[in-house]
């Protein structure tokens, strides 16, 4: 359609023949990040990423419930976000659902799932047990299955949000290891791969309800479990190996997580964020020509290549 022909913009106005501008409407950005009032339910608020998640939620107004199996955890974050401790063993389903349904009943209504929870077993595939793989697959895949049908259900059931118009968000936490080989995790791997396919499948099931459905994939993250399986050299080596010259922190997720939650991502659907510095783009075959290790600047080839 030619710019100076009339038509009717985004919003619902018209906009006038003679018209050579772009006068469509232009949306409060800021705003679009905003949460004021929703519920925000964070599976594994009590440390790590949860912790920076539930800050971040809350920070946009959010009313947040701190999920964990720790109560000591739930309630210290809690009381730091101004939020709901809930103190609940989400790998099983009877907790799940226990969870939902105290969360829909205190707060009325349940409008964000934030799910952190997961834990490899390190280990090589030929040492793995049956009873690693069973524990690994519900830790990883076993609760957010659980929140996606009994919250997923919850939402499906309330009214539209009055500001996003949609029902409900579900953001969980995938991993760089399910997007390629996985060694010594190997099971873990395969599960995070899982969730992803989960993600996908939720955002063409429950997107026609009203429902987005997203995830991260974090590299190696600083968190409290893995600084203290890493130690001080670990963190060298990974600072080493990140492009931007540093290991990720949880804040670092905190901000995704919380852009896919909000309505500046109103569009996102079924999609998989990967966030790890750029090391996964990293060209993965060494070259004599140039040095392999961060910061890619020395070149030690010959200087007249003849061409």
């Amino acid at each position: 359609m030619p710019i100076n022909s009339p038509h009717v913009d985004s919003a619902g106005d018209t906009v006038p023949a003679d018209s050579r501008l772009d006068r469509t409407s232009v949306p409060d950005y800021a705003g679009l990040l905003r949460l004021d009032g929703d519920v925000a339910f964070v599976a594994g608020a009590g440390q790590g990423m949860g912790r920076q998640m539930a800050h971040a939620l809350a920070q946009n107004g959010a009313r947040v419930v701190c999920a964990d199996n720790d109560p000591e955890r739930a309630v210290a974050v809690a009381e730091e976000v101004d939020g709901t401790p809930l103190v609940a063993d989400l790998l099983q389903r009877d907790e799940v659902a226990r969870a939902v349904r105290s969360c829909v009943e205190d707060l009325g209504r349940i409008d964000h799932v934030v799910d952190i929870i997961g834990m490899a077993k390190w280990g090589q595939i030929l040492d793995t047990t049956p009873e690693d793989y069973v524990w690994t697959f519900d830790m990883v895949l076993g609760h957010a299955w659980a929140l996606a049908q009994l919250a997923g259900q919850a939402m499906a059931d309330q009214a539209p949000n009055p500001r996003s118009g949609l029902r409900g968000t579900f953001t969980y936490v995938a991993s760089v290891s399910a997007a390629t080989g996985a060694p010594n995790h190997a099971v873990y791997g395969a599960a995070k791969a899982g969730l992803i396919s989960l993600v996908k499948s939720m955002a063409v099931e429950l997107g026609p309800r009203g429902i987005r459905t997203n995830a991260i994939a974090p590299g190696a993250t600083w968190t409290p479990r893995l600084s203290a399986m890493l130690g001080p050299e670990g963190r060298a080596q990974n600072d080493e190996n990140s492009p931007l010259g540093r290991m990720a922190i949880p804040a670092d997720m905190a901000g995704p997580l919380l852009f896919l939650v909000s309505g500046l991502a109103g569009y996102i659907n079924g999609q998989t964020i990967t966030v790890d510095s750029g090391i996964g783009v990293k060209y993965p075959y060494p070259s004599g020509r140039f040095k392999s290790e961060w910061p890619y600047k020395t070149f030690t080839g010959p200087k007249d290549s003849g061409s």
